[in-house]
C-alpha cells in the first residue's frame, strides 16, 4: 500500500535560514535508509507557498487563477515522500523518523 508522508512548514519558512547542515545530513540519511529498504517511491520538496497559484472553478464555467495557496492557513506542505509500506504502522514509523529529521510536523495518509 502507498502512503503520503507530508512535511508541514509555517508559511514564512525559509529553508536557507531554517535548515542547517545537521538537518540536511539527517534528511539525506533518512532518504538513503528509505532507498536501501525499498520503501521510497518518490520524494519532492516544494518551493515556498508564496510561489503557489490556486485555480477555482466559477459558477459560469470559467476558471479563476489567484496568487497564493488554495487554503489560507499558517502552515503548508513543504515537501513529501510517497512510500510503499506494508501497513499503516510501518508508514507511521517512517513518519516518526521524518519528524525527527525534518524538525517539523508530519502527516501520514494512505492512498486509495
Amino acid at each position: 500500500m502507498r502512503y503520503l508522508v507530508a512535511i508541514h512548514h509555517p508559511d514564512d519558512y525559509e529553508p536557507v535560514v531554517k535548515e542547517d547542515e545537521a538537518m540536511d545530513r539527517a534528511i539525506d540519511a533518512l532518504n538513503e535508509e528509505m532507498v536501501a529498504t525499498g520503501v521510497r517511491v518518490f520524494v519532492g520538496g516544494l518551493r515556498p507557498v508564496s510561489s503557489a497559484k490556486s485555480l477555482r472553478a466559477q459558477p459560469d464555467g470559467q476558471v479563476l487563477t489567484t496568487v497564493g495557496p488554495y487554503l489560507q492557513t499558517t502552515e503548508h506542505v513543504g515537501g513529501f515522500w510517497v512510500l510503499e509500506a506494508a501497513d499503516l504502522d510501518e508508514a507511521l514509523e517512517w513518519g516518526r523518523k521524518a519528524v525527527i529529521a525534518c524538525r517539523a510536523p508530519v502527516e501520514v495518509r494512505p492512498f486509495y
